[in-house]
């Protein structure tokens, strides 16, 4: 039998077939202590999906954030990891200051706003996608992917939230544009409101065609493509 490496749609396959679907749907977090875990997580708003005892020394948690796709899993002998070693978990908002907000409401400690000091990559803070230099505050230019807070749950496993409002071009497919809840809609409503107001302007007339122009940047802004001027 041949030992050969057998390469898999790589970048000259046959792209004619769809994909399977791969929906990524848990992911398990550790914990040392599971009564606890859950009141930091029922506390933050996450909905309750499981809460399952098999009384012989096995129980099971799972919670998913509000409008995610994704749950957290944590329990007892539930993973080997060690309590507390899941960092960089990102939960992505629209606006980052009403989601801290959210946080702070519901007496859970949140870092200020924070931004990357350029491509620099060395320091003593925690770790996160752009960099290990934090500077505070968000994004001067309040640039898509580049505002950050971050906090802990009781054993210190790591979340960062990160405010996203345009996706990179390819990310979204523009034929099925959707929101993940009503704040994330009226968000993406107040930004495409601002943006108009400055179009009205440019023209100098009041655009009775509103709404489509709200659909158009609306769907531009969550696909990543060129933006109505």
């Amino acid at each position: 039998m041949s030992s050969k490496p057998v390469r898999i749609n790589d970048a000259t396959s046959d792209r004619k077939a769809a994909p399977v679907d791969m929906k990524f749907e848990i992911v398990v977090i550790p914990v040392s202590d599971v009564d606890r875990a859950k009141e930091f997580y029922g506390r933050l708003g996450w909905r309750l999906d499981a809460d399952y005892d098999s009384g012989k020394d096995f129980r099971v948690f799972q919670f998913t954030p509000p409008g995610s796709g994704c749950s957290v899993i944590f329990g007892k002998n539930v993973t080997a990891a060690a309590p507390g070693s899941a960092a960089g978990l990102y939960l992505i908002v629209s606006d980052i200051e009403a989601a801290r907000k959210e946080l702070l409401d519901r007496g859970v400690e949140i870092s200020e706003v924070f931004h990357g000091a350029a491509d620099v990559y060395t320091g003593t803070d925690e770790p996160y996608l752009f960099g290990r230099i934090r500077v505070n505050g968000p994004d001067p230019e309040h640039r898509s992917y580049r505002s950050f807070a971050s906090f802990g749950d009781p054993d210190g496993n790591g979340w960062l939230f990160q405010e996203l409002t345009m996706r990179l071009p390819g990310r979204i497919d523009p034929a099925t544009t959707t929101f993940a809840s009503a704040n994330d809609l009226a968000s993406a409503l107040r930004r495409a409101e601002t943006a108009h107001g400055q179009h009205e302007k440019r023209t100098g007339q009041r655009d009775e065609n509103w709404p489509d122009w709200y659909a158009a940047y609306m769907v531009a802004e969550q696909a990543g493509t060129e933006l109505p001027t």
